[in-house]
């Protein structure tokens, strides 16, 4: 890995086949999670049904952008929400095809890069994604702008991204991974590449005063940003989550806004 620029076209070559290629493993490792019918936030375990951070959904128009298997998606369904979900890997919608014939909720499936959202303007009333798409694409401040512009007036965005101080340690669970080792303000992008040289694997960090920046830039309004602390109790580690570091500081940030 390295820290490296990358041209957009390379970004989303490299994030659509790692995504594609490890769609397999990714499900099998956090599917039961997840679930098949559920919206959960964060691995910090915080979930919709009582966070409440859309509002009531029932009878609204709502985009899941990077969706994943889309378990959140068939969870706002069961809810009453009308729900497009949509996301850039086929192999994240293979599975998400799957769940649904397994579970017998269905959403329509869209295929789709989050900087050219494929929909009309002011046609939804919330927009959501929970770790998807934001710190992958190479301009999330555009990503932001496709955002408000499919929401009405009065619409609601909210997305779960890694708690950008998170970007100062090592991805390691373990005692090791409260060193910290990085400057909070370097923006270069996190890069994974082949024998080649090629990108395979592509993550953005912004900063929390970035991100503010980005929403208030595209119009919204920020109205609430949620650090879930690790609950009792949970034991479970995910990658760099785990309960030793999750107690000692945060590790997502959820973004709630309003389209005025």
């Amino acid at each position: 890995m390295t820290r490296r620029s990358v041209t957009s076209g390379e970004n989303r070559r490299a994030n659509r086949g790692w995504w594609d290629a490890d769609a397999d493993a990714y499900q099998a490792e956090h599917g039961e999670f997840l679930g098949d019918v559920d919206f959960v936030w964060c691995p910090e375990g915080l979930r919709e049904a009582d966070a409440r951070l859309l509002g009531d959904v029932a009878g609204r128009r709502i985009l899941e952008i990077g969706c994943g298997a889309a378990a959140a998606a068939r969870w706002l369904a069961t809810q009453g929400a009308r729900v497009v979900a949509a996301d850039l890997s086929t192999g994240m919608l293979r599975h998400a095809r799957q769940a649904a014939e397994k579970s017998g909720v269905r959403v329509p499936l869209v295929q789709c890069d989050a900087l050219a959202l494929p929909f009309d303007s002011e046609g939804f009333d919330t927009v959501c994604t929970a770790f998807g798409a934001v710190p992958f694409v190479d301009d999330s401040a555009r990503l932001m702008g496709e955002v408000f512009r499919v929401l009405r007036p009065g619409g609601r965005w909210v997305f779960s991204v890694t708690h950008p101080m998170r970007w100062i340690f090592l991805d390691d669970p373990t005692e090791g991974g409260l060193v910290a080792v990085h400057s909070y303000f370097n923006r270069t992008p996190y890069v994974e590449y082949d024998e080649s040289g090629a990108a395979t694997y592509v993550e953005h960090h912004r900063t929390l005063g970035d991100r503010i920046r980005e929403l208030v830039a595209a119009g919204f309004v920020l109205t609430d940003l949620i650090e879930p602390e690790w609950p009792e109790g949970h034991e479970q580690i995910w990658g760099q989550w785990s309960p030793l570091r999750g107690r000692v500081f945060p590790g997502t940030a959820i973004f709630v806004a309003e389209k005025p």
